[in-house]
């Protein structure tokens, strides 16, 4: 079945980078994508580039095929039980971007049989480079290629399990900030050493691109590119044993793990 429109229920950072992101694709024109928001005036930037806005949840399911939840988790039942009359099983596909909140949660809330599917992208949805994770244990073949297929259009999108999707958000969600941080160190770093600010972001920042496209297109390990600026006595051991002893890894590593724990029951602990 196919589905031509989209309303973004809650439309705040990222939801407005999915609309951007699929508009900019050409999968969807910004006239099919309605974006909802209880202050309209945030929305005006968006009015004037073609999209649909509202302040009205029930309205934008009416006219939509596909629903994304794009709300805070504090908001979900409110939200749902506004939307919930207008829900047609046999029309609607529900999108949730919402950390910590499963799709059972949805579904029982609704209390309908509706296809849920979970999707956790990241802000690179904004330039189409977005790693978009995607859950649907009890989505049809069908659903998940289409959602598959959608968010393929700005970035790499893979399926994974649904008790996975904390250890996800936490991976690429959570992890565009831990990796910008990552980034804003090495400059800093740089500016130590001399640089001008903008100089060092430049350089840090295209050096990390240049990092992660080697590990994409060569199908290569971290630990093989690592191997070949490596020389015995050199500057670059140096440096990287100084950060180990420092507790680099084991720091990135109990940030990730410990935000995916977090991610993983964003509901309750918002009630």
């Amino acid at each position: 079945m196919s589905k031509n429109s989209i309303a973004i229920l809650g439309t705040g950072n990222m939801g407005a980078y999915i609309a951007l992101g699929l508009s900019k694709s050409g999968m969807y024109e910004a006239s099919s994508i309605t974006l909802t928001r209880r202050n309209l005036a945030a929305l005006e930037s968006y009015k004037a580039q073609g999209f649909k806005v509202r302040n009205d949840n029930i309205a934008a399911t009416k006219e939509a095929d596909i629903i994304i939840l794009g709300i805070l988790p504090q908001q979900l039942n409110e939200v749902l039980d506004q939307i919930k009359s207008e829900i047609d099983e046999s029309r609607h596909l529900i999108i949730s971007i919402i950390s910590g909140v499963s799709s059972a949660d949805i579904k029982k809330r609704l209390n309908k049989n509706i296809e849920v599917i979970r999707v956790m992208p990241n802000t690179a949805i904004a330039i189409n480079q977005s790693m978009t994770c995607i859950a649907g244990d009890q989505a049809s073949e069908e659903n998940i290629e289409l959602v598959k297929n959608i968010f393929s259009t700005v970035g790499v999108a893979m399926v994974i399990k649904e008790d996975l999707m904390p250890a996800a958000t936490a991976l690429c969600s959570s992890g565009i900030a831990f990796f910008l941080r990552t980034i804003r160190a090495a400059t800093e770093a740089g500016v130590q050493m001399g640089f001008h600010a903008h100089e060092a972001l430049e350089m840090a920042s295209q050096t990390v691109k240049g990092a992660a496209d080697l590990l994409i297109q060569l199908e290569s390990h971290p630990e093989v590119q690592i191997d070949k600026v490596t020389s015995p006595k050199g500057c670059t051991i140096a440096g990287l044993n100084e950060m180990e002893h420092n507790g680099f890894s084991s720091a990135l590593i109990k940030g990730i793990t410990l935000a995916g724990q977090k991610a993983g029951n964003l509901l309750n602990q918002e009630k």
